[in-house]
């Protein structure tokens, strides 16, 4: 299967092709997706900070979520909005010492399955990726991106980004924000292996 990402102005367009799916697939995608520059807004306005899935799509051989991003500010890895988030009983995950090295960057972030790619539409600021997490604390963010563990991360890169560029991070690589100056506003596409129910969508624009 193929499937692709169109901008068209002030739509974003995820369009999907079944000519390599196997024909004994149950089901077979034969619809795009068009979201809005209206539906994006309206679920800005009624969650203005942090990552906000908008739909979730079926695109055959696994499902494909879209979402925004609002990070305000951020020093040292914490930011000074926080979304309000409600955290389930954390387990151990990364590697496990001690005491903490030094050196390390605080808001170090994996997901177990998920690969993410983002698309800065405003902002930016310096960010890390790769590396590993030590003494970190595993949540199963089942709305979002599946097990995720969260910690102080080592051994990273450290890259500025900006307004138009585009990140890919595969499932299992460390990622995190150290400074933001004064905000950044990024689109998500999440190729999901079943992590959040195909047809989904935002309740601000739930029809």
């Amino acid at each position: 299967m193929r499937h692709s990402i169109t901008f068209l102005g002030p739509v974003l367009l995820l369009a999907t092709s079944g000519l390599a799916q196997d024909a004994s697939s149950p089901q077979k995608p034969d619809r795009a997706t068009y979201i809005t520059r209206e539906e994006i807004e309206a679920v800005a306005k009624a969650e203005p900070v942090g990552d906000r899935t908008l739909r979730v799509v079926d695109i055959g051989h696994e499902n494909f979520a879209v979402g925004i991003v609002h990070r305000g500010r951020t020093v040292n890895g914490k930011m000074e909005q926080r979304q309000n988030m409600t955290l389930p009983p954390p387990t151990p995950c990364g590697r496990r010492m001690e005491t903490l090295p030094e050196g390390g960057y605080a808001g170090g972030i994996t997901h177990d399955v998920q690969t993410e790619g983002y698309y800065i539409t405003s902002g930016g600021g310096t960010m890390f990726t790769d590396g590993y997490i030590v003494n970190g604390s595993g949540y199963d963010f089942a709305d979002l991106n599946g097990p995720t563990c969260l910690g102080t991360a080592y051994g990273v890169t450290v890259k500025e980004v900006k307004a138009g560029d585009v990140i890919i991070v595969p499932a299992g690589v460390v990622h995190g924000w150290i400074d933001v100056p004064d905000h950044v506003d990024y689109i998500t596409f999440r190729p999901s292996p079943g992590i959040m129910e195909a047809g989904w969508e935002h309740p601000a624009i739930r029809k």
